[in-house]
């Protein structure tokens, strides 16, 4: 066998099509809980090759850290020699400084790990703000595949003449280039941020737009208050019902239910997180990384 997939059940988005995109076999690794918490791995003997693909989306990262370790070491131990890494969704890219003294940088402890266990990471547009590229933090080989093109497509198909609306100067470099793949103008808000939970936006000039079918895209749809905010100005400015699109769609407590009752036309992620909103498919992205880092 040349490579192997193998992943968790329920932290497999897209894997057996991974899978079946390489021509590589498919297999499950089993994970089971003791009473006291611990957990223990199990995989197929016969299912372990010289090359192993470890598909694992790193949403609510902390329950699946370790197991995913335990994983890596046992392909090791059954004879795997090269361990690649796909996480659609990488977590632990937020904490990417010291913000506060006394604070560690999780971002940089995370990435130490990762790159003792694996060699080489796939991932999905993560969310890099002050670490530029990954390779500043990860010692392995890494590559990052961008969603745009498969949510350029979805726009066009979708939705009638659009206007794509980042919600924050952050969000500038996924919706200029969004825009451009579309075929479609763009405008960038400004947000300003009192705290987790309490964010305003500022919208102005938006009369040159009324015609138009507004879009939201982010990168993370965590709480959806930046979203719901600016879902809230746009109504205000008689604009249409938004559609929202997320790389990741996280939705952190009630934020899916919130954010649709915030009167949006529709919300739409990709399934780097499986979700009810998945509607743009990774997989042809995910395997064509996949045969660049491994040929």
């Amino acid at each position: 066998m040349d490579m192997i997939v193998v992943a968790f059940e329920g932290r497999d988005p897209g894997a057996d099509r991974i899978a079946a995109g390489l021509g590589a076999v498919y297999s499950r690794a089993g994970l089971h809980r003791f009473p006291d918490g611990e957990c223990r791995v199990r995989i197929e003997p016969e299912t372990v090759s010289k090359r192993m693909l470890v598909v694992c989306s790193l949403y609510d990262p902390d329950p699946v850290i370790v197991p995913l370790l335990f994983l890596a070491q046992t392909l090791r131990d059954y004879g795997a020699e090269r361990l690649l890494l796909v996480a659609p969704y990488l977590a632990y890219m937020r904490q990417d400084c010291s913000f506060n003294e006394g604070e560690g940088i999780s971002a940089r402890y995370f990435a130490g790990l990762i790159s003792h266990y694996f060699d080489g990471l796939i991932t999905v547009d993560p969310h890099l703000h002050r670490i530029k590229f990954l390779d500043e933090i990860y010692t392995i080989p890494s590559r990052v595949v961008h969603a745009a093109p498969l949510a350029a497509d979805w726009i066009r198909d979708n939705v009638d003449k659009p206007l794509l609306i980042g919600p924050d100067s952050e969000s500038k470099q996924w919706v200029v280039d969004l825009a451009r793949r579309a075929g479609a103008p763009c405008i960038v808000l400004e947000k300003i941020r009192r705290g987790d939970r309490d964010v305003e936006i500022n919208l102005t000039d938006v009369e040159r737009w009324r015609r138009h079918t507004p879009v939201l895209f982010d990168d993370i749809i965590s709480t959806g208050k930046t979203m719901m905010e600016t879902v809230k100005h746009l109504k205000q400015a008689g604009l249409a019902a938004p559609v929202c699109i997320g790389v990741h769609g996280v939705f952190s407590g009630d934020a899916y239910q919130e954010l649709l009752a915030a009167g949006v036309e529709k919300v739409v992620t990709a399934n780097s997180i499986p979700h009810a909103s998945n509607a743009i498919d990774l997989t042809p992205l995910l395997c064509e990384a996949a045969k660049t880092v491994f040929s």
